[in-house]
């Protein structure tokens, strides 16, 4: 998404009061170890095995990914992105690595 803060202040208001927002997002390891062998996994393995199993278009979505979610994350690190929803009106915000570190859970709760 071009502007995250604008995403997530719509999200918001669209959620009733009190309601629970949450998402499920691509990330990047914060452990260096895991990082390495993520970068090597988006770089390498996913645009070959995107090309094995779907052809062309899938190589070129395994290729975008990696270099997309690093790009994201560069931008827009995680405190960034807590305080961007807390900002749009979301308090109780929560998150969670998952997969290695690979996945982020967050989750918030609207203003009431």
């Amino acid at each position: 998404m071009a502007e995250p803060q604008s995403t997530l202040a719509e999200l918001a208001r669209v959620v009733r009061p009190g309601g629970l927002l949450a998402s499920l997002e691509f990330s990047v390891p914060p452990s260096r170890f895991w990082r390495s062998a993520w970068w090597l996994y988006t770089r390498g393995v996913l645009p070959v095995a995107g090309a094995l199993l779907g052809g062309r278009p899938w190589f070129d979505v395994g290729r975008f990914l990696g270099p997309s979610i690093t790009d994201h994350y560069r931008r827009h690190p995680v405190d960034w992105t807590i305080a961007a929803w807390e900002k749009a009106g979301l308090v109780d915000v929560g998150l969670r690595r998952m997969s290695l570190g690979g996945g982020l859970v967050m989750w918030g709760r609207r203003r009431s």
